[in-house]
């Protein structure tokens, strides 16, 4: 019997998928080889490539200007490959902080340029289950960005945090650039509103091991001499993210993922199951005083739920329970502690459903 997982990544993936990668494990389609063992150059696995290619693009609505990449690394690496990338001549690049991974994106960037935080609500983040003060965004109109910035970065769903833009900024000839690793394929996205977009694989895409790096073209011409060759991402362009050998069995899997969205009816009908699941969880946190949210109700992430008890002296008792009913991976980050379940795509309404009873019986066992 499989667990429900909540896990904020790796992360569940859909039953179909695992089932198929399965089946095909030892023979793909008749080669009498598994992915894991073709060439990266094989007719085989460059079938495997387009079709992931043309699947997502299908997904995303992607313009004709914008290039799909598939690198490594994850998104930690691209907070410094997006300063090496993007910066050109321009020595400042802005950000704005709203959580843990834009906080720790701006830190990498200073390594390689000036950074101006734009705007931040990094005062209210440390202890927000304790604060009074709900965790949000920003207003834009408190946005207050430098003179000739590079770009400006922000991080659209903060995994940690739980807080998600909804709305995205106007920002003129300013390149916005979006760590969407967290929500990306999770409802349908804008992608001409960005410059770049780019995410790890590891929660609504595959599995770790390759990230995703969506980037206009007129963008590709401002590595910087030091930017390594394997992650300038004009070179990757032009080698159709084949100039090192990839990652395979990861863009294999992210194929099937992109095939199962699209049997689901895409991502407007993903988004109306995600709304669905984080509609039903911050509804039963927010009828009860026995748990507690401190994010904005408008600015509340659907993929990533923090909450806490109103009493932390049961936390260990809240997740032993948990375990023995097959609800796995709800401890919080060890930066906020509490609790978080992260109900991406492949997480079932049913999942979210054994949680929400599990919560209300645990209440009325020590209310």
């Amino acid at each position: 019997m499989r667990a429900f997982n909540f896990s904020a990544g790796p992360a569940a993936l859909p039953v179909e998928v695992l089932q198929q990668a399965a089946d095909e494990m030892l023979d793909w389609h008749g080669t009498g080889m598994s992915v894991m063992e073709m060439s990266h150059r094989s007719r085989e696995f460059e079938s495997i490539h387009q079709a992931a290619l043309a699947d997502l693009a299908e997904l995303l609505d992607l313009p004709e200007n914008y290039r799909l990449l598939f690198l490594q690394g994850g998104a930690l690496a691209e907070n410094a490959l997006v300063p090496l990338n993007l910066l050109g001549a321009r020595k400042v690049a802005d950000y704005v902080v709203t959580g843990s991974w834009s906080h720790k994106s701006q830190l990498e960037a200073r390594r390689y340029c000036d950074v101006h935080i734009a705007a931040t609500n990094e005062k209210k983040a440390p202890t927000p289950h304790q604060a009074g003060e709900r965790i949000g965004i920003p207003a834009f109109t408190d946005w207050h960005m430098s003179a000739d910035p590079a770009y400006l970065h922000l991080c659209t769903n903060e995994t940690v945090n739980g807080v998600e833009f909804f709305d995205i900024p106007h920002l003129g000839d300013v390149p916005l650039v979006a760590d969407a690793s967290s929500h990306l394929l999770s409802r349908p996205l804008d992608v001409t509103q960005f410059g770049v977009i780019y995410g790890g694989a590891q929660k609504n895409i595959g599995i770790a091991g390759v990230t995703l790096v969506i980037v206009r073209e007129d963008l590709l011409d401002r590595a910087l001499a030091i930017c390594p060759s394997a992650f300038a991402w004009k070179t990757v362009a032009a080698h159709n993210s084949m100039y090192n050998t990839p990652p395979t069995y990861a863009i294999y899997i992210a194929g099937l993922v992109f095939k199962w969205l699209k049997r689901q009816g895409g991502l407007a009908a993903i988004e109306a199951r995600n709304i669905e699941k984080a509609q039903l969880l911050y509804q039963t946190i927010d009828a009860s005083d026995f748990y507690i949210n401190r994010v904005e109700p408008a600015v509340r992430s659907r993929m990533n739920v923090p909450f806490y008890l109103a009493d932390e002296a049961r936390n260990d008792d809240f997740l032993a329970g948990a375990r023995a009913r097959g609800l796995l991976q709800l401890k919080g980050h060890a930066s906020v502690g509490g609790m978080r379940a992260s109900i991406y795509n492949a997480v079932p309404l049913a999942a979210v459903s054994a949680l929400v009873a599990y919560m209300q019986e645990f209440e009325r066992r020590h209310a």
